[in-house]
């Protein structure tokens, strides 16, 4: 497994060069003046130059190009084209958000869509799997965004369940180490901004999850069907064994390979809805840091945070492959 691992990883550097080939070349091709926008509409012929040259928009594209790839090899992504702040630095303060917003919608994904997906596999034809079906095809149906005002509007302004917006209550202070509010409440044992990180975090991590939880249903639920026929399961019920252990304990385990593929290519949909869902909520993460350079046109700032979100998609997937090993002892990998 070493070696296969190994392999993956050698392989993933043409495929990250891929991607930042595309990346540069579509951004290049964009109508706009990224100087013009960094000058300020109003400038002149010589303050737009001026920028141009400061951020080496002057120079040749293949340049431009090599420069690029410089600062990818070297994870020193240089300065924002608006923030005139090093790029590392700021993708480190708004990543550690969105990968913890990313990750709790997995973790509810997971928790309500395999019980429900294996619900509804042992209630066949009945009124609780077409329910639950039906439900689950309206929740892949409703875009992210759509949800996030639905639910800010119900929970947040009509129910007051839920703050409105932003990530921790005014007038709380946290020490910032992973700059994942809930992980470093954990850390500096800052029990007050636990429990408002936690409130805040809540409803955007359940509208985040909403298309990965009924994915993951229909898809348990599906394989499931495949399993509960098969011949091993006849045997462990004739052996006696309660029908509860038979699911979990036989086929749900046997029924896992196609979840956790599903669940390795929803962790790249969960990154990019993670984008709009800050942006609903008013959330300080990447999402929101993409969205403020899209409209600046601050190329660095999107190709470094395409990038970064590549590797993690690449970096997921091969986890999710060497997981099959762990769940299916007839997986090797030579």
């Amino acid at each position: 497994m070493l070696r296969y691992a190994l392999r993956r990883i050698v392989l993933m550097i043409p495929v990250l060069f891929g991607i930042m080939t595309v990346v540069f070349i579509l951004l290049k091709l964009i109508p706009g003046d990224p100087a013009i926008a960094l000058a300020g509409e109003k400038a002149s012929v010589a303050q737009v130059d001026a920028a141009r040259r400061a951020f080496g928009l002057d120079q040749p594209l293949p340049l431009q190009y090599l420069s690029f790839l410089k600062s990818a090899a070297t994870l020193d992504f240089g300065l924002s084209l608006r923030t005139h702040q090093p790029i590392a630095g700021e993708l480190r303060q708004f990543l550690g958000a969105t990968l913890e917003l990313s990750l709790a919608a997995l973790l509810i994904s997971l928790l309500v869509g395999i019980p429900v997906g294996v619900i509804a596999a042992t209630h066949r034809g009945s009124t609780l799997d077409y329910g639950t079906m039906i439900l689950a095809l309206v929740g892949i149906s409703t875009p992210v965004f759509w949800a996030g005002i639905v639910g800010i509007y119900i929970f947040s302004f009509r129910l007051g369940l839920f703050p409105i917006g932003g990530i921790l209550d005014s007038g709380i202070d946290l020490q910032h180490i992973t700059y994942g509010y809930v992980v470093d409440s954990l850390l500096t044992g800052n029990w007050a901004a636990l429990q408002s990180s936690l409130h805040h975090l809540l409803l955007p991590a359940i509208v985040l999850s909403t298309i990965p939880m009924a994915i993951v249903a229909r898809l348990t639920r599906s394989s499931m069907l495949e399993v509960l026929g098969q011949d091993y399961l006849r045997t462990a019920r004739a052996k006696g064994l309660t029908e509860r252990f038979v699911v979990v304990r036989h086929a749900l385990k046997n029924a896992l390979i196609p979840i956790v593929t599903a669940v390795g290519l929803q962790f790249g949909s969960l990154l990019s809805g993670a984008f709009l869902t800050e942006t609903v909520f008013g959330r300080p993460g990447i999402g929101r840091y993409v969205v403020q350079a899209i409209t600046a046109r601050d190329y660095p700032v999107i190709q470094a945070t395409v990038m970064v979100t590549a590797v993690a998609f690449v970096v997921i997937n091969l986890i999710v492959d060497l997981v099959y090993a762990a769940i299916d002892p007839r997986i090797h990998y030579g």
